[in-house]
């Protein structure tokens, strides 16, 4: 059976209904919705028997949902209409959400049910549900109503037939004004539910000396206060803001549009000389009891087991933030413990170098090269860890140069249902480094290095994990991983035999040091990536101001739109 995705891009969410739907054995192919008569192409082309749009911003043509089978995932339950499901989920505090697969008809949001899964809701991010409720439930539902479509038993129900549909009923597209900060009456509680409201896009507008901003990444702080609306302190990327009740909230990263670089800055980098006269506490926090500041990085012990917590925004990895995780794994390594898991955040563990600090540079390719430098001192630092066994428990996302720092790590374990994208081409050809041409044929094999490298499409933990590159999956719930990993991390350092593996493990990176050194490898990627930087093609400069930039696209890549191939190579 033929689906079609038809989705505004290529999405968190539309990646995992691509892997997930591949990977029960469906012929799936992608279109950007980019214009009606594109769509129609699509449809022309590929011939699907299905249409099934994950993200869309605008309504499908009635020309193609008279025509075919067309499914709207909508991020609310039965019965919810318009734009902004998670928004007013999140402000309004509901306690239970869902996630509706519906017809596309005339009505916007208002055709026959497919199938649904309500949630319970949690005290955090758009982006947090989005990546985590959100896509796991949608990526259930729609594999359990394409079954039924090919075997002819599906049974859609009109929206008023299910029980609590009426209680909704159609939103509008929230306004700024509806979770406007008033920072001399809304509480610690109200200022963070209504910036996690926001977060991801299309963020808070505010005003902060004399510039109208909007804010996003929040966070609570635990002891400090100040009169409500003054700025308290800053802490690494952050400023602290006073709320109502004399408690604070850290505000990690701001959007100025009228600025020279319109996109999201860390708030200190953007407010710079306004924010130079406060106080900047420490930005690396090495114990838990230890609650001020903004945290990135946590590191803690439990159980002769180091955690490294880091939850970079977006999963964006700045020169700074890899000298400062660099750092946190340096001490972790002279502490007596036998293990140290890397835990990355819940919606990314790294997607690579920081694209929007390197844009913002004075000089985009000396930054690009100062930050790929950084990535590969990281990634040595995790290569060379001879007495601790250390494991990349990923929770979130990963990809490109993010993904390959994992890879660096003695084991990869993967929650199921995180999306891998293990190649950096899609970057404007970008080769890259983190010693991915090391990592790739020890853990993969010469031939499922290749076909891994030169894919360039998303991977579940199914494929990662026959092909190499994943060791462990687990498929259990987000808000358990971590334990899961705790309990097998525990079972390995307790094996009779677990000093004899590090001993093994010393042995063979001192062999393979021999045949040859890491020194080369980083030399040999870091040549192709100073062409990169340096050389005549602009086309990773051009690729990373229009995605910083958020250019849309202009035609749907090859890669994904295999009706759009030749003949012969669709699919492959």
């Amino acid at each position: 059976m033929k689906i079609l995705l038809l989705a505004h891009s290529f999405n968190g969410l539309t990646q995992r209904l691509f892997v997930d739907l591949r990977e029960a054995g469906y012929q799936v192919s992608v279109e950007l919705d980019i214009h009606d008569e594109i769509t129609a192409e699509a449809v022309t082309l590929f011939q699907p028997d299905l249409l099934i749009a994950p993200f869309l911003k605008r309504r499908i043509p009635e020309t193609i949902w008279r025509q075919l089978p067309c499914l709207i995932l909508h991020p609310g339950p039965p019965g919810d209409r318009g734009p902004s499901a998670l928004d007013w989920a999140l402000l309004k505090q509901e306690k239970l959400w869902g996630v509706t697969l519906l017809e596309a008809n005339a009505t916007l949001d208002g055709g026959d049910i497919w199938g649904f899964e309500t949630f319970p809701m949690r005290n955090t991010t758009k982006g947090v549900l989005y990546h985590q409720e959100v896509t796991d439930a949608a990526s259930r539902i729609t594999l359990n109503v394409v079954r039924q479509f090919e075997t002819g038993s599906i049974s859609p129900h009109p929206q008023n037939a299910l029980p609590d549909a009426e209680r909704w009923g159609e939103q509008l597209l929230m306004s700024q004004q509806d979770r406007k900060i008033d920072w001399q009456q809304d509480s610690q509680e109200s200022v963070l539910r209504k910036i996690n409201s926001a977060d991801g896009s299309p963020g808070l507008l505010d005003s902060l000396f004399g510039h109208s901003l909007y804010l996003y990444d929040a966070q609570p702080e635990k002891q400090l206060s100040g009169s409500p609306g003054e700025i308290i302190a800053r802490s690494g990327p952050a400023l602290c803001r006073a709320t109502a009740d004399g408690k604070g909230v850290w505000i990690g990263h701001l959007r100025d549009r009228q600025s020279t670089h319109p996109f999201k800055l860390p708030a200190t980098q953007l407010l710079a000389d306004e924010l130079n006269k406060h106080p900047s506490l420490e930005e690396v926090h090495y114990s838990p009891a230890m609650q001020s500041g903004y945290r990135e990085i946590v590191y803690e012990e439990e159980n002769s087991v180091g955690l490294i917590h880091f939850n970079f925004y977006n999963g964006a990895m700045s020169t700074a933030r890899c000298q400062q995780l660099q750092q946190t794994l340096q001490q972790a390594k002279q502490r007596s413990t036998r293990a140290i898991l890397l835990l990355g955040g819940e919606n990314y563990w790294s997607n690579g170098m920081c694209l929007n600090q390197i844009e913002a540079a004075q000089s985009p390719a000396d930054a690009s090269w100062e930050n790929i430098n950084a990535m590969d001192d990281l990634a040595l630092e995790i290569l060379q860890s001879d007495h601790h066994l250390i494991i990349s428990a990923v929770q979130g996302n990963a990809a490109a140069g993010g993904l390959f720092l994992a890879r660096t790590a003695d084991l990869i374990w993967a929650r199921k249902g995180v999306i891998l994208n293990p190649h950096y081409k899609d970057m404007g050809n970008l080769y890259g480094s983190e010693y991915w041409s090391y990592l790739l044929p020890k853990h993969a094999g010469i031939e499922h290095a290749q076909q891994i490298s030169q894919a360039r499409l998303p991977m579940g933990t199914e494929e990662a994990h026959r092909l190499g590159l994943v060791d462990q999956q687990f498929d259990c719930p987000h808000d358990s991983f971590l334990n899961t990993c705790k309990s097998e991390v525990d079972k390995l350092i307790h094996q009779p035999d677990f000093d004899q593996q590090l001993k093994q493990k010393r042995q063979q990176r001192r062999t393979d040091e021999q045949i040859r050194p890491l020194a080369r490898y980083r030399e040999a990627e870091l040549e192709k990536m100073r062409l990169n930087f340096y050389g005549f093609d602009p086309s990773y400069h051009i690729a990373r101001y229009n995605f910083v930039h958020k250019v849309a696209k202009s035609r749907t890549p090859t890669t994904i739109a295999f009706h759009r191939r030749p003949q012969r190579t669709a699919q492959s």
